[in-house]
């Protein structure tokens, strides 16, 4: 079995701007991506020891340091407190109490997990720019949900065809997580237009975050490629690091990266993301393997 952590970066709002109080104009952010992490059943011990043993390690710290007594789930890691100073000192003790260097140490140990524990990657990039009127925040999500379950799909289907793959997601809005479980149940019975799901059980498992490394490191990825394509740069190194985890599959050109999806095709955000793989992939003196997981 595969486990599948998600977490999102972006707003879900579908518009695009919006008026303030004074009748001023404003722009909103035009992006929104969601983004999964699959991990091994046989790899989730380690994957969850590495990184529950160096937060261990440092909240003794802490609490030799300064008598405050954290627990794991007092551990969480998101992308806005590991990135951001004035987020970190009011939402995470645990990261506010640690000097540069152990914050460090903790982006790399998380990071350090997607290679050795052969995780597998899949994105949906939503541009908002280019979606119809009648979007909504719920159909805006469901839609990205639906596009990286394709993708798992395909991944399981051809690598992996006696496995199956169990959702884990980050536990937000009540009635988000129903109607995601419930077109994650019509999906199961029907399919969608371009594909079957016989691989993906049981209903998603909605968790809080702050219980879940995996969610935290899905979140801490989907940040990167948010960034990347917002800024529109490729090159931005915490994003082309990920790019060798990215779902490739045997069976389309090697300089097609199968895990990240674009949406909708008009958006000039797909001839960003296949230009720039291309490119890439010329920086590379190895040409990276088809990523089918362990």
């Amino acid at each position: 079995m595969y486990f599948f952590y998600f977490d999102e970066t972006g707003s879900r709002d579908p518009a695009v701007s919006g008026v303030k109080a004074d009748g001023t104009a404003f722009a909103k952010d035009p992006l929104y991506v969601l983004t999964a992490l699959g991990l091994y059943e046989r790899k989730w011990a380690s994957f969850d020891r590495a990184i529950a043993n160096l937060k261990l390690e440092l909240s003794d710290h802490i609490a030799r340091r300064t008598g405050a007594r954290l627990s794991l789930a007092d551990c969480e890691v998101k992308s806005t407190t590991l990135r951001i100073p004035e987020r970190r000192n009011a939402e995470s003790p645990f990261l506010a109490a640690l000097s540069a260097v152990d914050l460090q140490r903790v982006s790399d140990t998380y990071y350090a997990q997607i290679s050795a524990q052969r995780m597998v990657l899949f994105s949906a990039i939503i541009d908002k720019r280019r979606l119809l009127p009648h979007m909504t925040a719920e159909m805006l999500h469901k839609k990205a949900y639906e596009l990286c379950l394709e993708r798992i799909e395909h991944f399981l289907h051809e690598f992996h065809p006696g496995h199956q793959g169990l959702i884990v997601m980050d536990d937000t809005q009540r009635q988000l997580n129903h109607a995601v479980a419930m077109k994650h149940a019509f999906f199961q019975r029907e399919g969608n237009r371009n594909v079957r799901f016989h691989h993906i059980v049981e209903y998603p498992f909605f968790t809080d975050s702050k219980l879940s490394n995996g969610v935290q490191l899905a979140d801490l990825c989907s940040y990167n490629i948010y960034r990347a394509f917002r800024a529109r740069d490729f090159g931005f190194p915490y994003f082309s690091q990920l790019l060798p985890a990215f779902y490739r599959s045997a069976r389309t050109p090697f300089d097609k990266l199968d895990g990240l999806k674009v949406f909708p095709e008009d958006s000039d955000w797909v001839g960003f993301a296949a230009e720039g793989y291309r490119n890439w992939l010329r920086t590379q003196t190895v040409r990276p393997a088809v990523n089918g997981g362990p």
